[in-house]
């Protein structure tokens, strides 16, 4: 069944807090520890991180959720990622270096990722980068995807179904809602199975079933959607 992207009027992004960790708590633990220094007695490690895994494992969420977190600290970030063909120049502003989706860099993109690795290293900056496959598995240029494995390395996995239904089921809890099995397999096979687009569907059903006066069904989240 075609899976319905979830854009119907998110009001938040990516955050360290909209994350479920699972079986991926080290490397949320890791950049949460990381966030949480940067004052000057307690900096924060240039030592590189690289987080790895399939489509849906989380990995650009974390990267989004890091920028937005420096961002609001005042903080100004370097971000590239497979959009940008031609990548501006590194900036010795940049409190870190964030690199998305290494893996489907062209030349030119590798060659600018590789110049912002070298002066973010100089200059004592933080890199964070993702990609789908561990360093060694990479198809970039060699002297890129050595750096890459320099530092702290983590692989992310998928949540399972179980996982997420675990997870859902829990938050609706908390907020005193009651999600049907009709419900939840309406929400897990026609929307985005990453888990926080997830997350945010229940703040929208919720917050939609208290306008209304509706209890949760699926012809009341198709009317939601009928709206939007």
């Amino acid at each position: 069944m075609k899976q319905i992207a979830l854009d119907i009027g998110l009001t938040t992004g990516p955050t360290l807090q909209n994350f479920f960790p699972g079986p991926n708590h080290l490397a949320h633990a890791h950049l949460a520890l990381w966030l949480g220094r940067g004052s000057g007695a307690t900096p924060r490690s240039p030592v590189p991180t690289y987080l790895w895994g399939s489509s849906g494992s989380g990995k650009t969420h974390l990267l989004e959720a890091v920028r937005a977190a420096l961002r609001e600290q005042g903080s100004r970030v370097g971000w590239m990622d497979a959009q940008d063909p031609e990548p501006e120049p590194f900036s010795e502003h940049w409190e870190a270096v964030l690199i998305d989706d290494v893996h489907l860099y062209t030349a030119v993109q590798q060659q600018a990722a590789f110049n912002w690795f070298v002066n973010a290293q100089t200059h004592q900056r933080s890199v964070i980068a993702t990609g789908d496959q561990p360093p060694a598995g990479l198809l970039l240029r060699d002297d890129l995807r050595t750096r890459l494995g320099w530092g702290h390395v983590f692989g992310l996995k998928v949540l399972s179904e179980p996982e997420r239904r675990a997870v859902l089921r829990k938050a609706a809890d908390e907020r005193g809602i009651f999600l049907g099995d009709e419900v939840m397999d309406f929400m897990l096979t026609r929307f985005s199975r990453d888990l926080a687009s997830l997350m945010e569907l229940l703040d929208l059903i919720d917050a939609y079933a208290l306008r209304t006066k509706r209890a949760i069904t699926v012809p009341m989240i198709r009317a939601m959607m009928d709206e939007s």
